[in-house]
């Protein structure tokens, strides 16, 4: 019987100290949940505590359910990730004259930094100040990236530069080549073979759905504002840990039975290094950019993962 007095201890003191309301966890081995309990609070008003069934956004932690996809299809000779975008939607931008391929997309490559539609969201879910910008269908995207030639800083392909808009064009060509939306090609081919029947989208109804809060520096935390995202495929998915444990059994069986052993080896292969982060301890780090996971050392191993944060669930 293991003792962990401590992991809740620890959790306990860093909730005390950043004042969140409440906290899922679970801790999983193989295919097996050694330990899952929920801390605080799902609902502060109504005094609901947080279980292991609470749900909460992921944010983009959805980027490498995307990427699944996007493997799925090459696997069925429907695309390749050599690909460029233009081949399946109207992407006409060429960084440095170069064609923008899904890989570059799906590793954050494309060569233009972050063009502030997940930062206008946070601003407005945050209640700081602007509106979410008018971008809803994926034909908007794509002319919202068409027209950044002025921000482009890298060939695609060299360096690493976070842009959530170009998950969401990899969600437009899941739905154009599976004849599907994003959102039910991800129940179809994802949640249901594993079993994960307590994950969504933002905006679907959940019994346990958590109320994200606002925490700010002085003051009481106030509710958050929750509404669908549009496409969703760079960070809509709300699930709980217990569901979150099958997905993570999934990669620790190296893909099955979502993806065959190849597709595994090169969503996880690291393609291009992430920038430093100083406070890494020594053992920990560098990292680097998979298909919508990271990959560093930690402490003697490797550490496969992603965070995530959306109408600011964590």
């Amino acid at each position: 019987m293991r003792d962990f007095a401590g992991l809740e201890e620890f959790v306990r003191e860093r909730m005390r100290r950043t004042r969140l309301p409440g906290v899922s966890l679970a801790l999983v081995q193989g295919d097996e949940i050694l330990y899952a309990r929920g801390f605080g609070f799902r609902d502060l008003e109504k005094r609901l505590p947080a279980t292991p069934s609470t749900a909460y956004g992921i944010g983009s932690i959805t980027k490498s359910f995307t990427a699944i996809g996007i493997l799925q299809l090459q696997e069925e000779g429907k695309l390749s990730l050599e690909d460029p975008v233009e081949k399946f939607l109207p992407l006409r931008i060429r960084p440095f004259g170069e064609p923008i391929r899904i890989w570059h997309l799906l590793t954050h490559t494309a060569g233009i930094p972050a063009l502030a539609y997940a930062e206008a969201e946070l601003r407005w879910e945050q209640g700081t100040g602007g509106r979410p910008l008018a971008l809803a269908t994926v034909e908007d995207f794509v002319a919202w990236l068409n027209a950044a030639e002025d921000w482009v800083e890298a060939k695609p392909g060299t360096r690493w530069f976070y842009l959530n808009e170009g998950y969401i064009l990899l969600g437009g060509i899941i739905a154009k080549l599976s004849g599907l939306s994003y959102a039910d090609y991800v129940r179809k081919r994802i949640l249901e073979p594993l079993g994960m029947g307590n994950t969504g989208f933002l905006g679907e109804e959940f019994s346990e759905l958590a109320t994200p809060y606002v925490v700010p520096a002085e003051g009481q935390p106030r509710p958050g504002r929750i509404r669908p995202i549009p496409i969703g495929s760079d960070g809509a998915l709300v699930s709980t840990v217990l569901d979150l444990a099958k997905y993570l059994g999934m990669w620790l069986r190296r893909g099955a039975p979502l993806l065959r052993p190849e597709s595994y080896a090169e969503a996880v292969r690291p393609r291009v290094p992430m920038p430093a982060e100083p406070r890494w301890p020594e053992p920990v780090g560098p990292a680097s950019y998979a298909l919508g996971l990271s990959v560093q050392r930690f402490f003697g191993r490797t550490l496969v993962g992603h965070g995530g944060s959306v109408l600011v669930y964590t």
